[in-house]
Parts: structure tokens; sequence; C-alpha cells
């Protein structure tokens, strides 16, 4: 059995989730014998990194090119790690990486979220390997390992700390950045707006949860049959990058429509925000005026942030743009609908009916072929854990730094039957 090392890999950090994840996984790193550096955009970036192997960029953003060929080539980078492929300066790198032939180390949120986080190589979401693997392929790869189902680990408590450490991040850019005047954010708004908008919903939690309890309480006791429709964040690259809607309002409009002119009369439309949802866009209200719109506002309700396992377990089905919530939907076995690309979305498990007739009549899944798909990411790239509590951070850490030194992705691994079976990289919180 080939031994883990990382002697003779150089491994270039760019930007990660906000706190002190990344700088622990590079701590790890250079324990198996790696050496590190990062590259920091920003005063938020350094904050949460110590100073050994920090690089900042202070640049304008356009000389990012040739100053990224340049780390590469001084330190013989072998290994890239990011959090998202969309992001410019990470599509850059990506792109610099593949040409030398460079391992790529991609972090995501969990596509079973909110219990597990993505690790994958080359890509994520839209540019996941999982994008061309079809359900027989993953089947044939299970046939190497006899593990049962397996079920989510303990919550980890990231919410709060989510929000907390984006606060920080957010503040110390806003008020320290002076070193980094060539920083531009990646998202529309400016960083004092970002700021603000992370201030203002730590704040507001308490009032937005008593909103929630009682939007939630109507729903559950009204004794209406009901569709879900689930929200993301409009400025997240995954409905940014791989949907065909340029603003959330125009999903709206699409599920209000179809609703409308498809579901019987009785039933009723709910839309659940994204628990990260920060009032930047005007979902709320978008929603009742094209409901009224449309005629049926005393059918539509709107649900803010909080856990979905509540409203599903009474749905009679769902429809998103590309939300990795939808594999919530899919385990429960009900009907679901996605407009964007997904790495769920496969013709076994995922409605290919125009949303009138959705609406009207879905059609369920298949969902023997959908507990195989989600066996199999369980067995690859989604790893319990989370990148912003404590307790999420030490499970994650515990196997994610074996994957990173493994030659092989972990799909290859699978499908191989080279892969060591996970449950020995699964311990206890």
């Amino acid at each position: 059995m080939e031994r883990l090392t990382g002697e003779g890999r150089h491994f270039l950090f760019l930007q990660g989730p906000h706190g002190p994840f990344f700088a622990r996984l590079a701590a790890l790193l250079r324990s198996a014998g790696g050496q590190v550096w990062r590259v920091g955009f920003n005063r938020g970036d350094q904050a949460f990194w110590p100073r050994a192997g920090f690089i900042p960029f202070t640049e304008a953003q356009a000389n990012w090119p040739a100053f990224l060929e340049t780390i590469l080539d001084r330190h013989a980078i072998t290994d890239l790690v990011i959090y998202g492929d969309t992001r410019a300066i990470h599509a850059e790198a990506v792109a610099q990486a593949h040409q030398r032939g460079i391992c790529v180390h991609v972090f995501e949120e969990g596509y079973l979220r909110p219990w597990w986080v993505t690790y994958e190589r080359d890509g994520s979401n839209g540019h996941s390997r999982l994008m061309g693997l079809s359900v027989d392929q993953m089947r044939r790869g299970l046939e190497n390992c006899d593990t049962d189902q397996i079920d989510a680990p303990a919550h980890w408590g990231d919410m709060r700390q989510h929000v907390f450490y984006g606060a920080v991040y957010h503040a110390y850019v806003l008020f320290a950045n002076r070193r980094f005047r060539g920083f531009r954010p990646h998202r529309a708004l400016d960083v004092r707006a970002e700021f603000r908008l992370y201030l203002r919903r730590l704040l507001s939690m308490p009032l937005h949860a008593l909103e929630r309890r009682i939007a939630t309480w109507r729903i559950r006791t009204g004794g209406f049959p009901y569709h879900l429709a689930l929200l993301q964040l409009e400025h997240d690259s995954s409905f940014q990058m791989h949907s065909p809607f340029r603003t959330m309002t125009e999903f709206l409009a699409v599920c209000i429509e179809g609703f409308a002119q498809g579901a019987p009369r009785h039933h009723h439309l709910v839309f659940k925000a994204h628990p990260l949802e920060d009032g930047r866009t005007r979902l709320k209200q978008d929603i009742m005026r094209l409901a009224r719109r449309a005629g049926i506002a005393d059918r539509v309700h709107f649900v803010r942030g909080g856990k979905l396992a509540g409203l599903l377990n009474h749905a009679r089905s769902a429809v998103t743009v590309n939300s990795t919530a939808a594999q919530q939907v899919l385990w429960r076995g009900m009907p679901l609908k996605v407009f964007g690309f997904a790495v769920y979305d496969k013709p076994e498990f995922v409605s290919t009916q125009p949303l009138t007739e959705f609406f009207a009549a879905p059609t369920r899944p298949d969902r023997r072929a959908y507990r195989e798909y989600r066996q199999f990411l369980l067995e690859t790239s989604q790893l319990p854990g989370g990148f912003y509590s404590a307790a999420g951070r030490r499970q994650l850490l515990r196997q994610v730094v074996d994957l990173m030194l493994l030659p092989q992705d972990p799909y290859d691994a699978l499908i191989d039957g080279t892969a060591a079976p996970r449950q020995q990289l699964r311990l206890v919180n």
C-alpha cells in the first residue's frame, strides 16, 4: 500500500471559506511533509492565515494572470487548493493549472448539505465530473464496496459561525484593507454593503426566526396540499454560472406562471428562501407582486430561511434552479423539477415534464436509482463535517488530508476498485 506523504508536493491556496479552515488544513499538509503557500487578496484573507507562506497580491486585478504565473514557477507548485471554481481569480488559476498538469483540489458546500462538505478534483457544481457520470457508471463503482446506506451524522452547528466569520472577514476588508488597494470583490456589491448585510443579518436572526416559525406554522396547519419552490442566493456562483436565469425574479416569474396554469386550484405554492438570504434582493415583495398579477396571491406563501425538513415532510413536489437542497427532496422520493445544471440532474430521478404538466401531475423519481447515486457521493466526494464550527472542522480535517494526498481522484478510485472503505476515514466526533 502506497505511503501517504506530502513530500515533494507544493500546495498553493487561494481564497477559501471565511474563518480558519484553510489555515488548519495547511498545517496538516505541512505536517505530512508538504510545502504550503497562500495568495491573499485582501486583509480578510490575511487575518485567518499565519504569517508563514503568505503572499499578498496588492496589484490591480488585470495583473493577476502574470502574477500567478510567476508564483507557480517560483515555488514549483504541484497542487492548487481553492473554494469554488467560478470566481474570476479561481477560474484563471484553474486554467493555468490544467495547462501545467497541476492537481486542482476544489472545496465547496456539500452537495448533501448541511452535514457534509464537497471535495473534488478539477471542478465543482456545473464543472464537476459528476455531470458526465451516469447512474450506471456509479452503480458499477458501488459493486466494489459492500457498505450500507450512511445516515446523516450529528449536526455541526455551522450557521451562526458562518455568519460570524463572514462579518469578521468583511470588517477586516472594510476597515483595514489599505495595503490591498487593487482588491475587487467577486460579487456585484462593494465590501461596505456586504459588511452591512452580514451585520444586519446577524442582529436580526431572532426576529427572522420568529417570523419563520409563524409562517411555517400557518403552512403546516393550513390543511392544503402544497408544492415547494427552493430558492437560492442570487449572487451564488451556481445560480449565476450554471442556470438560464440572470436574476431570481426571473425564476420566481416562471414558477408562479407555471403554477397558476398547471396546478389544481386548491393547491398552494410555498417559496422557501435560502438560509443565508440577507435581503439584498426583494424576494417577498417580488413573490407577492407576481402572485397578485397571476391572481393566486391567496395560494402563495413565503418562508424566510430555516430548516427545510419540516416543510418537505408534507409537500407534494419541489422545483428549483439547481439548489443542493433538492437532494433532500429526492431522498424522500418526491417529484423534482430543475432548471439549471446540477450534479443530481439525472433522468432516472429528475422530471423532464414541462412545468405546467409537472404541477398538474408530477412524475415520481426512481428512488432506488437515487439511493445508489447518493451512496456513490458518500463514498467519494461528500465528507462529514463543516468549514465553520470547531466540531465540523475537526471531523472534516480527520479525513480530507488523506484524500488530497492520494494520487487518484476519489471518483476514479471507487470506479476502478482502488478506494479504501470510507468507514476507515469516518471517525466519531
